[in-house]
């Protein structure tokens, strides 16, 4: 589940950095789509630990691309380092999303081979 870890990670990273990077005062829309892509990832994260909503994450893609179109064409030439940072977080979410859950697992036929050798 180390994957989710990390998309709560940038999912905090997300909410703090529009203080830390400053969008514009005259685009509140930033700030509040920052939060609230934050808040959602989080969100999403959280919710995939659930066995009934284990495959949650993956809409953390829709955010992720959310969050490169609205850096790619809402912000003015040269972006600004809060929009770029939006960028980036898009697409460390896009990479991160389609992640399994279960990546410290071998795969399923292994195990089913692992335990039919140990009972032998």
């Amino acid at each position: 589940m180390w994957p989710r870890v990390v998309e709560v990670m940038f999912g905090c990273w997300l909410a703090i950095s529009p203080f830390i990077f400053t969008h514009p005062p005259d685009q509140p829309l930033l700030w509040w789509n920052d939060l609230g892509c934050a808040a959602v990832v989080v969100a999403l994260a959280l919710a995939s630990f659930h066995p009934r909503w284990r495959r949650a994450h993956l809409l953390e893609v829709a955010v992720g691309a959310w969050l490169i179109g609205a850096g790619y064409f809402a912000a003015e030439q040269p972006p600004p380092a809060a929009t770029q940072n939006d960028v980036l977080v898009g697409w460390l979410l896009l990479m991160f999303a389609v992640i399994p859950s279960e990546t410290n697992r071998p795969p399923a036929g292994w195990e089913r081979r692992l335990r039919s050798e140990t009972r032998d």
